[in-house]
């Protein structure tokens, strides 16, 4: 019943939901480009439409009470951000001990315009031995998918050039388009 609520929102919202849920038991969903908080809505809605639970890192803070309840139950990951680097260290502590995670997050790392993105994903998903997916949601087209699979390599730099690439030639468009810089 959420399923379909979900799609039916998401279709009432003027989205199209492009693929199905990754096979993989755990993988990791890059979100592109990341503007506005209204990109975790329609990623959560696309997601949850096509019948997947999408995970995603939230700040720790916010797990008190029946809020905690709820973002837990949404896939919400608790992470200490202070403690810098060790958020990567939380995330696949947390993907090891569940069988089945689909992970979404911003390589960008903030709503904010930035050049260089974070490589926190490609340490998660070489450690947690996923695959990676270049998702992204397109407020122009209204489109929202979990994009194709990439291959990454022991290369983190090289593999962000290459993604950031792939993603240019998508001719994206974030719902803030000023604050999503492709080069």
């Amino acid at each position: 019943m959420w399923r379909k609520f979900c799609g039916w929102l998401l279709r009432a919202m003027g989205w199209t939901a492009v693929d199905p849920v990754a096979p993989e038991d755990k993988c990791i969903i890059l979100g592109v480009p990341h503007t506005s908080i209204w990109d975790f809505v329609i990623s959560y809605l696309y997601y949850t439409s096509v019948g997947g639970k999408p995970y995603c890192m939230i700040k720790g803070d916010l797990f008190v009470g029946p809020l905690g309840w709820l973002l837990r139950k949404m896939g919400g990951i608790p992470v200490d951000r202070k403690k810098g680097s060790n958020v990567a260290l939380q995330v696949i502590k947390e993907m090891k001990a569940n069988p089945v995670v689909h992970l979404a997050l911003a390589p960008e790392g903030t709503r904010k315009p930035v050049k260089r993105w974070k490589t926190g994903f490609h340490t998660i998903a070489r450690e947690v031995g996923c695959p990676v997916y270049m998702g992204y949601f397109d407020w122009k087209t209204k489109r929202v998918s979990r994009g194709q699979k990439v291959e990454l390599t022991d290369d983190a730099k090289a593999d962000m050039v290459r993604i950031q690439a792939l993603y240019e030639e998508m001719h994206l468009t974030g719902k803030h388009p000023d604050m999503y810089i492709t080069k």
